[in-house]
């Protein structure tokens, strides 16, 4: 009985101590994997246009690379450790079948720093063509780490391969579990996302100088490149994010429920804006009418169904899932208008938008970004509770039991706060030196 209450104590923070690894690693990790691609262009650019400017910021932008890939694998290996420390009831039973993308995540990310360290002191040692070269093997196993991890995260969400004989897990095929039915739109959907956080990110620290009248070709290559990596990636997010959605209306319909703050199974259903649910309903929301049931189905008479199709303990929690959901959805189409913006000016006028309101939106393209990130891994995450393996094991059920979990949530607090200073501090100090300062002293 000891150990059941321990278990049961344990869960909130368990669940604590994940979210808040997991949502301080994943912009890192964005970061890991668009940041290159935009290395990589602008040092091409440089080449062949023989720019000093644009050099000196391929470099930079290096070092700053290696100094977010540095702590992004002090974060990552500390998710690492907690799957097997605060979920030792998931790994024990399905490791076999789960365990194999994190090896191969974990070769992709060896890869990535073998080439990291190649491509960071390989400047004057190498040929033009040698270090841009360099580079690729970067972008690649950065999508690849990327990759093989959400696997396993759509496997959660899809379980596959693998048969269940009184508890216990046989015939494990880990291939047709990393590519389960889940796989394709989850993997996509979340490297688009990593291109756009880490795009409109970097844009948005240009987008500041901009405004500070700082307009010099430094500048102004700072800010497009990231910008238009990110502007690329948003209209087919979008799409995918539609996907998604009617994927979850067939697999998972409860999420759906839970991101809609649906409780009555009905056709015709409406789409619901903003709103608190309680009482079984949502209240002070905004409805468009029979619009959620044309959105998955194209249907406008379909049937959805709701959260009194499930027992009380197998609903999700309609108040983070449902506003979670709204933020997402409404931020992707704020940075859609600001990528539209830009792209019309570009076309209609050949330059750079003007409005003072455009680099406005463009500063906040950043952090935007990365709370639409965030909170499309909260419906994800919560949308799926209280299941740990969907339909499956339950999440309880999967917890440590061990007294003395919660500490290491404090342990955890204290851990981000240093490496969230030490990252501020660092990056502030690179971008105050002198923009002439060429990377490890030497002139390109």
């Amino acid at each position: 009985m000891g150990l059941l209450s321990d278990a049961a104590g344990n869960l909130a923070a368990a669940r604590a101590q994940m979210a808040l690894s997991l949502g301080w690693h994943i912009v890192i990790a964005c970061l890991g994997v668009g940041f290159p691609l935009m290395i990589v262009i602008v040092e091409v650019m440089a080449r062949r246009t023989g720019s000093d400017e644009l050099m000196r910021l391929a470099k930079r932008w290096a070092q700053a690379a290696a100094l977010l890939f540095a702590i992004g694998a002090v974060s990552g290996t500390i998710l690492s450790f907690e799957m097997g420390l605060l979920w030792p009831g998931l790994m024990a039973t399905f490791g076999p079948v789960f365990g194999f993308p994190f090896a191969l995540e974990g070769i992709a990310f060896f890869l990535e720093a073998i080439f990291i360290g190649v491509y960071l002191y390989g400047w004057d040692r190498l040929g033009p063509r040698a270090h841009v070269a360099s580079g690729l093997p970067v972008i690649i196993s950065g999508v690849a780490s990327a990759f093989f991890v959400v696997t396993a995260n759509s496997w959660m969400n899809e379980p596959a391969g693998f048969d269940l004989v009184s508890g216990k897990l046989v015939h494990p095929d880990p291939i047709a579990a990393m590519f389960n039915a889940a796989t394709p739109i989850e993997t996509t959907h979340m490297i688009l996302a990593a291109f756009m956080v880490a795009g409109f990110l970097v844009a948005s620290v240009y987008a500041v100088g901009w405004l500070r009248g700082r307009r010099d070709r430094y500048h102004r290559i700072g800010f497009l490149v990231p910008f238009i990596v990110a502007a690329v990636a948003t209209p087919p997010q979008i799409v995918v994010g539609d996907l998604a959605a009617r994927f979850v209306a067939v697999h998972q319909p409860a999420k759906l429920a839970a991101m809609e703050g649906l409780y009555t199974t009905s056709n015709g259903v409406a789409e619901h804006l903003g709103g608190i649910y309680y009482s079984d309903s949502l209240h002070y929301d905004i409805e468009i009418p029979r619009a959620l049931s044309i959105l998955i189905s194209g249907d406008p008479n379909s049937q959805v169904v709701g959260l009194e199709a499930y027992p009380p303990d197998q609903r999700p929690a309609v108040n983070v899932v449902h506003p979670a959901f709204d933020i997402m959805v409404g931020s992707g189409f704020l940075l859609l208008f600001a990528s539209a913006w830009l792209g019309l000016v570009a076309w209609r006028r050949r330059r750079l938008p003007k409005s003072r309101w455009f680099w406005r939106l463009a500063v906040i393209s950043g952090p935007l970004a990365a709370v639409a990130m965030e909170c499309g891994w909260i419906v994800t995450e919560v949308g799926r509770q209280p299941w740990i393996v969907y339909g499956i094991m339950r999440t309880a059920d999967a917890v440590n039991p061990a007294p003395g979990l919660p500490i290491g949530l404090f342990v955890l607090v204290f851990i981000y706060t240093g490496l969230t200073v030490a990252a501020v501090v660092m990056l502030r100090r690179l971008g105050r030196r002198s923009e002439s300062e060429s990377f490890g002293g030497a002139r390109p």
